[in-house]
Parts: structure tokens; sequence; C-alpha cells
């Protein structure tokens, strides 16, 4: 259609044409409709930002004081119950200190067995140098045991009557031999165990596992570490020795054994202890080194008990390679000869004061008539076979017996003496143990 408005259709398109007249009126007509729609629109948009951005301003502000008691503990939740009381196992050091705290079980620190120290590289774009990986820190830690002496539901054999023999309400306790009732939950309730690996030690040297019965009236920390310096006294030795200390009664003047009465208590023991030693090393993959590492018990004093009750059916055989009892022959006489008798592959060391002579005495004489040679210092080496029995000067005193007895540090002292002979590092042989124990 010539002159038509290219912009509208013709009479043959699917419309019909729109004059330009009625075009114009057609806009007239829906612009202030478009206009009203618009703003609706936008006053819609503001009324739902608005609250919104009132709401963002109160994030970035702090709760009010009627927020912040509706959303506070009942009164029920005391102070003491948001912050309990430290628990003797809090009290010790913190990783940062000396006392390293032990990684959980189901963690350990992993490290990859090698057969001699692993060179470092520093890294750099000139040719390096490698340098030899510096020493490992020795770590002294507490570790939880099932197996440890506490707590213990059985019963004390010397009686064949519940161990836990006293009753309060629902608390349960001990009547000691001097007539004193300890409570389980404060006596009998630590199952932990004191652990040292020292820097040097070689798991893939020959090695001992010192296990340690401390005496009455004590704790780890404070006694066994601190006071005692176990840990110390095995580092110092040069020995390639790790130490097992079990939690016996704690600050009690009780001697009792706990799961050490059982058979195959110590055992169960050192098999559990295995892992954690491994993990605590750096190489869990060392598990199975440590759990057939001979052992060497050490007792203190009250230590004599699970001392003595280890040796008659601990389950370790001739894994025991040497016993040291520290003034700490006061009863189970029997239990000690009859080790002494049929274990000839191991040592036998006891020092006493005047407190414990009388005892010694007739351990000594026992031996004798069942012909075994005696010797009466420590200037000998120590052998398998060895039996030694040294009485300590006056002035020596019981409570300082650990650290200054005929010398200073006898932990120590015996360890060297011991490691100067292989034979009580080997690894056992695999014959089975006697039958008794």
């Amino acid at each position: 259609m010539v002159g038509a408005n290219p912009k509208f259709q013709t009479s043959d398109q699917a419309g019909p044409v729109m004059p330009p007249g009625a075009m114009r009126h057609a806009w007239t007509q829906i612009a202030p409709h478009r206009a009203g729609s618009h703003r609706w629109r936008w006053i819609a948009l503001v009324s739902a930002l608005v609250p919104l951005s009132f709401a963002l301003v109160q994030c970035g502000q702090a709760p009010s004081a009627g927020t912040l008691a509706a959303n506070s503990q009942t009164s029920e939740d005391s102070f003491d119950d948001r912050f309990p009381t430290p628990q003797f196992k809090d009290r010790f050091p913190s990783a940062n200190e000396s006392f390293v705290q032990r990684q959980s079980a189901d963690q350990p620190r992993k490290r990859t067995a090698q057969t001699g120290p692993a060179p470092y590289r520093i890294a750099s774009l000139a040719p390096t140098v490698p340098y030899e990986r510096p020493p490992r820190e020795e770590l002294t830690t507490l570790v939880g045991l099932k197996s440890s002496a506490f707590p213990y539901l059985g019963n004390n054999p010397r009686t064949d009557e519940p161990f836990l023999n006293i009753s309060k309400g629902d608390r349960r306790g001990h009547r000691s031999n001097g007539g004193r009732v300890y409570w389980q939950d404060e006596t009998y309730n630590d199952n932990r165990v004191l652990m040292h690996v020292p820097e040097n030690f070689d798991v893939r040297k020959p090695g001992v596992i010192v296990v340690f019965f401390h005496g009455n009236g004590a704790t780890l920390e404070r006694d066994v570490r601190d006071r005692q310096l176990l840990p110390r006294q095995i580092s110092d030795s040069g020995v390639n020795a790790v130490l097992l200390a079990p939690q016996l009664a704690v600050d009690a003047a009780d001697s009792s054994a706990g799961k050490f009465w059982q058979p195959g208590g110590l055992k169960r023991f050192v098999a559990e202890a295995a892992e954690h030693l491994a993990g605590l090393y750096g190489d869990p993959g060392t598990a199975k080194a440590f759990a057939n590492m001979p052992v060497v018990i050490v007792g203190y004093s009250g230590g004599f008990m699970p001392a003595a009750w280890s040796l008659e059916v601990g389950g370790l055989g001739n894994r025991v390679r040497g016993v040291f009892l520290l003034d700490a022959v006061y009863g189970e006489l029997d239990k000690f000869a009859s080790w002494i008798v049929n274990n000839r592959s191991g040592f036998f060391v006891s020092a006493y004061t005047r407190y414990t002579k009388r005892h010694d005495n007739e351990l000594m004489q026992t031996l004798k008539e069942k012909g075994i040679a005696i010797a009466g210092d420590m200037d000998g080496p120590l052998r398998p076979g060895s039996v030694v029995f040294v009485e300590t000067p006056e002035g020596v005193t019981h409570r300082d017996y650990v650290t200054h007895a005929w010398t200073e540090n006898p932990v120590k002292e015996v360890l060297v003496k011991m490691a100067a002979t292989p034979a009580l590092t080997r690894v056992a042989a695999s014959a089975p143990p006697p039958a008794s124990r």
C-alpha cells in the first residue's frame, strides 16, 4: 500500500490498519495506566525492603537484657554445674609444659617406621644440604587403662570376700587392715597410669618395660614423678627402658592390689599399655614390639602387694626379667621365694632398712635352705639368677628410699647394672610360662 506507515500492518496481513490519529489516541490512554502500575510496584518493593533493613541492623547490635534472660539456663543450673571443680587429672601441666598430655588413643601421632634417622632438606633455590632429624623429646604423660589396678569390683583373694565391703547409702568403700574406711569414689576410682618414654629410647634395640608399684599415701604426679623422680631416673640411666606406673590407692595407707590380684592381671596391663606406648613413641606400628618386651618389676614400700601377686598370677612367666624391692618386704614372702626359686632367668634385689629387716632376714633364710646363693652388696654385676639383699645404714629414711638408699637414685643404679647383661634385655623366648603362673 503506497504511503502506508511501515510500522503498521496492511489489510492483507494479520490485523487491520490503524490510522495515525487512532494511534495517538491509544497512547494517551495507555501511558497513564502504565505509570500507575510502576508506581504500585515501587511501593510494594519498598514495603518489603524496609523491614528487612531494620532486621539487618538489629543483627549488628548486642541483644537486650530481656533477650539474654529469656535464653539463659534455668535456675537449677548452678555455677558449679557449669564450672565444675577441677579434677585430679586437670591439675597436670598443659601440653606446653614438661609434662606432656597424652593424645587420644583414637588419634595417635603418625610416624613412619624407618631404619635410621630421616634426613630433612630446607626448601631453597640453591643446592640443599641434608641435616639429621633432631632428637625426639622425652614424653611423660597419664593414660587411663581399663586393666589398671582400680576401679576393682572383685574379691580380696586373701579373705575371699568382696573388696568393697562397706556401704553408706549409694557409696561403697573398703575397710583396710588398719580399720580405716576408704571410699571407692575417692580412693579406688583412678585408672590412670604414668607412662614415660625417654628421648633416646629406640624400639628397635633390646629394652625393658619398668612396672613401678608405688607405696602408700602416694599420687602419680606429686610422688612418683616429682618426689621419687622415676621418669628422670630412667632417662638418666641411659638404659633402653620405658616406664609404666599405675595409680594404686590414691593418697591412702592401703596396699591393695586391685586387678593385679587377678590371674593374668599383669599380662593384660602390659598388653593394653603397649598400644599407648606405641602411640606415645610416635609409631603405632611398634605396639607389637612393646607388647613382647621383657619386664622389670619395681616395688616400693606398700607396692609389695601388687608386686608379689603379679609374680604369682600375673601371667608373664619368664618375661619378668627382674624384681627390685625398695624397703618393701612387708609380707607375701612365699610368693617372692617361689618366683626366685622357679625363675632363674631373672634377678632379684631387695634393699631394706631396719623397718623391713626382720622379713628380709626371713626371706634370705628360706632361700638359703633351698640352695639359692645370696649376695650382700651391689658391687657385682646383675646376671640371670642373681639374688642380692642390701642393708642400708641408719640415717637412710624410708620416705626418701626411692631416691636415697645404699646409693643415690637406686632405680637408676639397678637399671645400669641390668643393662650390662644383654641376656636380661633380650626378648623372651616363645616357650610357654610355667603352669603355676
